[in-house]
């Protein structure tokens, strides 16, 4: 059968009628996007019209009918189990945790910091790490009516729960002081085994450091007091001992992972890169215009001069959340 080219002129007027009609509201959105020029007149010249009469006709939701029968059984549009829409889906239930806002500091976002509040409390706690900086932190707050609380657990750490459940004395430390901001400095005694699903899980390993940073992240959360408190968590420097290293290095990546989620309310405070950058050990450094000692003799532990200078870090770090230091 023959066609004239009047009836193929016809049939193909007719299919861009219809086009035209069932994704006018298309063509309409399409327009009203598009930046100010002659190309978006042209577009809304007929997206306009078009979009009107798609308003007041059935063809659009009859095409998206047919877009519906004509979909593979792998539908992955939005919505639905495993969508980035489906916010019923949670950690418990097997899925991935929601990110709030809590796990943005406000910096990083190019935005301005809430306003700085008044500092009365200040935790500083930790193993042996945090002598004598806990002296020095309260030398230079204490004559500034800040309440600097010292609470140091030599020989302790997070892998090992036989001497102090770290877990269970940072609640009992928040709820005796109720810390405005807790300095925190730990690690010199890490190393032991965990428990992981009913397992004994050796160092150091990614099951190892994701245990570590699970239960930092605990202390963080109780710290933090639900964002009415800042915590200032101290990364270990370089020490002299390769075999300390290895340790080391898997504490400090696993705490700053568990920050991730409370970026707002966690600082991290990198001693490695005041003492020892680029992760070579040195025992002095230039303080004041002088080479001076600023570890002890054990190759671990900062001396008082380490600590005046880690102290004076911390205080820098407080003033960007408080007044009063």
């Amino acid at each position: 059968m023959r066609h004239r080219p009047r009836d193929l002129l016809i049939c193909c007027g007719l299919a861009v009628l219809l086009l035209t009609f069932a994704e006018g509201r298309s063509v309409r959105h399409a327009g009203r996007e598009m930046p100010s020029g002659w190309e978006r007149s042209l577009v809304l010249a007929v997206g306009n019209p078009a979009g009107w009469l798609a308003d007041r006709l059935p063809l659009a939701d009859a095409t998206n009918e047919l877009s519906k029968a004509l979909k593979s059984d792998d539908d992955l549009s939005g919505g639905g189990a495993g969508s980035f829409s489906d916010t019923g889906t949670r950690a418990a239930s097997g899925g991935v945790p929601p990110v709030t806002p809590d796990a943005f500091d406000p910096r990083a976002l190019g935005q301005k910091p809430p306003p700085p509040r008044a500092l009365k409390t200040v935790l500083v706690t930790g193993d042996s790490m945090t002598q004598p900086l806990d002296a020095e932190i309260a030398r230079s707050l204490t004559p500034k009516d800040v309440d600097v609380v010292r609470d140091a657990h030599v020989g302790t750490g997070i892998s090992d729960t036989s001497i102090v459940d770290w877990g269970k004395l940072s609640i009992s430390q928040v709820d005796k002081h109720t810390p405005d901001a807790v300095v925190m400095f730990l690690g010199a005694n890490e190393g032991f085994p965990m428990k992981v699903g009913g397992r004994e899980v050796k160092c150091c390993g990614p099951e190892w450091a994701a245990e570590y940073a699970y239960r930092a992240r605990r202390m963080m959360d109780t710290y933090r007091r639900g964002g009415a408190a800042r915590v200032y968590w101290l990364l270990l420097p370089t020490y002299r001992a390769k075999a300390r290293n290895a340790i080391a290095h898997v504490v400090n990546a696993a705490v700053y992972t568990a920050a991730n989620p409370y970026r707002a309310h966690v600082r991290i405070l990198d001693m490695g890169a005041i003492f020892t950058p680029g992760g070579k050990y040195r025992d002095a450094m230039t303080v004041d215009g002088r080479e001076q000692l600023v570890r002890e003799s054990d190759g671990v532990h900062l001396n008082n001069t380490g600590s005046r200078i880690a102290a004076d870090d911390v205080i820098d770090a407080l003033r960007a959340d408080f007044t009063g230091p």
